[in-house]
């Protein structure tokens, strides 16, 4: 009986060993009972004892390793919670940094677009204004001609405008006056009697001019012939502006 008791407690002591859970223990001390059915009651009363003696060991045993299991499943979920919040903040950022990129990418490739098509079009303009030059000024028009009638009143008129380009004074009474005594108004008058015709150079035309008078007074612009009503109107005032100050002050032969 001793040794089969004591058989039975080495049994026992390898079940506790195997135990993972409170609940093994407490089978473990079950079955110390139903292997010693013959022993007696100090016996039982003894492995009874030493059961209760295990009992609270082995709870505290698989208390303590399971609250170190949870703690580290606990310790293991919290840092793989950070690390994929920390993964998911960095993709976050790398995606925002991509997409910054490709829109100023996208930007600046705008830019160029528009530079290089303001480029061409300036060009596109430089070659049409190259190819088609523009058209010259039309030169002023001229004023037309002014026209003189051919007669006494034409011819004045004509040598006045003359008279009044070159700065020679005198009017249209102070002319006609004198024309009208010198000669009456015919352009191919001479006179062939006076002190100049017996000297040989008779006074001739609308203001009776002899030539060498009519050579040193000539105008330019009008006519060398001494005949010429315009060119001998024109040089008579202008002999008459030089001795007399205007033609209009000559009231006699001069």
């Amino acid at each position: 009986m001793p040794q089969h008791a004591t058989s039975g407690l080495h049994r026992l002591t390898r079940t506790h060993k195997l135990s993972a859970a409170g609940v093994a223990a407490a089978g473990a001390a079950a079955l110390v009972f139903s292997l010693v059915p013959g022993g007696d009651a100090g016996q039982g009363k003894s492995q009874a004892t030493a059961v209760e003696n295990v009992k609270p060991v082995a709870f505290s045993a698989v208390a303590t390793a399971a609250k170190t299991q949870q703690a580290t499943i606990s310790q293991q979920a919290d840092a793989s919670a950070a690390k994929g919040k920390a993964e998911a903040a960095a993709a976050k950022k790398a995606a925002a940094e991509k997409a910054a990129k490709a829109k100023a990418a996208a930007a600046a490739a705008k830019a160029k677009a528009e530079k290089a098509r303001a480029a061409k079009a300036a060009a596109n303009r430089s070659e049409v204004r190259t190819a088609i030059p523009a058209a010259a000024p039309k030169p002023a028009a001229k004023p037309a001609a002014k026209v003189y009638p051919d007669n006494l009143d034409g011819w004045i008129r004509e040598s006045l405008d003359i008279m009044a380009k070159k700065g020679i004074p005198g009017s249209y009474e102070g002319i006609h006056r004198n024309i009208m005594r010198e000669s009456s108004g015919n352009p191919m008058a001479i006179n062939n009697w006076d002190i100049n015709a017996i000297n040989g150079t008779p006074s001739k035309g609308l203001l009776q001019v002899i030539q060498p008078t009519f050579n040193a007074y000539h105008v330019e612009g009008t006519s060398w012939n001494l005949y010429d009503p315009v060119a001998n109107i024109t040089a008579a005032c202008n002999y008459a502006a030089d001795r007399y100050g205007s033609m209009d002050n000559v009231n006699s032969a001069y």
